[in-house]
């Protein structure tokens, strides 16, 4: 066994030689990277804390009951959210929303093709699927070391960390409803005349939709369950409460932030649980 041992491949220092050469010649690609992520949260962000947080409180419940049609989800949506305000986390918690629906927009407009993609060609999702299965088993701290390097600190690498560990789930669900659309749907389709783009558009993408959605779903729980990891990067929101309660020991503003974490996770979950339902 020493011999082994003693003549171990030198995997981490190549890595690292990759990225100290991609930290000297392509900074300028992590830079306008950088940027444009900053811009698209930053926007975000504008819109969540721009109306009172009254106001807003209102315009989310509207939309729900929009949504849902119910009385009972516009209470609970309407109350979960003023109870965060009463807390004093309302910033904290639209900060959070902001990092959340980022990382949720970035891999769906990634996940969604690529997942179509995968469904149309097997060989490149037998490439792909141990890739998958790498980003979600990977620890998540690993993704911050890379992240630091190459973003600096804030919610440019607490993005690029969430998406990372979120990404897999649109891409395999996608993949999942488009390649099981029935074949007598598609062989109707190409009956009629159907182009491929046609056939994808108006069979296959409706047929997986509940699919999809379901990875929506699945990335936006793992996006908040990513919230304290982008807090340890400077990322601000309710991560960063909890890092501040965890090293100061504070049981009281854990459970706070906790509740509130719970309550985002829960209200997000109902509003696109219920668009899933109503597209079928």
């Amino acid at each position: 066994m020493e011999w082994l041992t003693k003549n171990k491949l030198p995997i981490g220092p190549w890595i690292e030689d990759v990225f100290d050469w991609l930290t000297d010649n392509a900074a300028w690609v992590f830079d306008g990277i950088s940027d444009f992520l900053k811009s698209f949260i930053d926007g975000i962000l504008w819109i969540l804390q721009a109306p009172h947080p009254l106001v807003a409180v209102a315009i989310v419940a509207g939309i729900g009951y929009a949504v849902h049609r119910t009385l009972t989800f516009t209470l609970f949506v309407a109350v979960s959210l003023l109870l965060i305000v009463n807390q004093g986390y309302w910033e904290d918690t639209t900060e959070t929303l902001a990092l959340v629906l980022a990382s949720a927009a970035v891999c769906m407009v990634v996940g969604v093709p690529t997942g179509v993609l995968a469904a149309h060609n097997p060989r490149f999702y037998a490439f792909l699927r141990p890739v998958l299965d790498m980003m979600q088993t990977i620890p998540t701290f690993v993704y911050l070391i890379p992240a630091m390097v190459f973003f600096g600190l804030g919610m440019v690498p607490g993005l690029i960390a969430t998406v990372i560990f979120a990404l897999p789930a649109p891409i395999r669900l996608t993949q999942l409803g488009v390649s099981s659309t029935p074949t007598a749907l598609l062989e109707a389709g190409q009956a009629f005349g159907a182009t491929k783009s046609q056939v994808l558009w108006k069979i296959e993408l409706p047929f997986a939709l509940p699919q999809i959605m379901a990875g929506l779903t699945q990335t936006i729980m793992l996006s908040l369950s990513m919230v304290v990891i982008a807090g340890m990067v400077g990322a601000p929101g309710l991560g960063t409460e909890i890092v501040r309660a965890l090293n100061t020991v504070n049981i009281a503003k854990g459970f706070e932030v906790g509740l509130c974490i719970v309550l985002v996770a829960i209200v997000l979950d109902r509003f696109f649980h219920v668009s899933e339902g109503a597209k079928r």
